[in-house]
């Protein structure tokens, strides 16, 4: 019997193999995953040397298995794996928007359920991920699970109703920080830097404010207003953000994002 089965292995599906495989004692011989790209198979397969197989079946030999899919393939995807779940199984599902019950309708056996939001930084070791239990999920499988998910990245425990809040911020987060991390590196080409110069200046101010902020532990205004003197350019540049609305954007884009994952329950 395998510990982890992965069904769907694209961005997302890869980033947490990939995490287990760097920051867990998990052998790669206790892992199996299915995909139907089977050219996505092959190159997973050489790149992890991980057992793949062509049907979901014998990734229900896996005790975790990790349901990686699309929301508009969920049922799809449950429909097929349903007849091979038992009780021996744990099921965590990955998919944007879909509720716990959801997946119980489909499914129709006592299956302990996880859901959980990560992000595609897990690739790299720097994710984050959001879970909530079902209460078919028996407390030695809580702590198992909660010690594997806290050596994958940043997490936090909700209740399921807030995974979507989790969703909106920093499961979708990457896109808005790299964004925000082109944008400003096009500032910097405006004013006369190569694109190259101007991203590595960027990425680098970023992963630097970032760090401040969590080994500091000192609120992010508390930060920015050392960077501010008064008549300085900070604040001119400051007063810029405020007036084209970027706070107001990004709370607008996270609340967005939000009730689009409750929208696709």
């Amino acid at each position: 019997m395998y510990k982890i089965g992965i069904i769907g292995v694209g961005n997302m599906g890869e980033a947490i193999l990939r995490a287990i495989i760097d920051k867990t004692s998990i052998k790669k011989s206790q892992i199996v995953a299915f995909d139907i790209d089977k050219q996505k198979l092959k190159t997973i397969e050489k790149n992890y040397q991980i057992k793949t197989t062509n049907t979901p079946k014998t990734v229900t030999k896996a005790k975790y298995i990790f349901v990686v899919v699309k929301p508009k393939d969920y049922k799809t995807t449950l429909d097929t794996l349903k007849k091979y779940l038992s009780k021996e199984n744990v099921l965590i599902s990955v998919i944007a928007g879909i509720k716990i019950e959801n997946i119980k309708k489909i499914i129709k056996k006592e299956i302990p359920i996880v859901r959980i939001m990560p992000n595609t930084p897990m690739l790299i070791g720097e994710g984050t991920i959001g879970v909530t239990f079902d209460k078919n999920v028996k407390s030695q499988q809580r702590k198992y699970l909660s010690e594997l998910f806290s050596k994958l990245g940043e997490t936090i425990f909700v209740d399921e109703e807030i995974i979507d809040t989790v969703t909106g911020l920093s499961g979708s987060g990457p896109a808005y920080v790299f964004t925000f991390i082109d944008a400003m590196a096009q500032g910097g080409v405006k004013m006369g830097l190569s694109y190259e110069d101007a991203l590595k200046l960027a990425v680098q101010t970023v992963i630097g404010s970032a760090k401040m902020i969590k080994e500091l532990n000192q609120h992010p205004s508390v930060l920015r207003d050392k960077v501010t003197s008064p008549a300085g350019t900070t604040i001119y540049g400051l007063h810029e953000l405020e007036k084209k609305g970027l706070k107001d954007a990004v709370i607008s884009a996270i609340e967005t994002a939000t009730l689009r994952s409750k929208n696709l329950s």
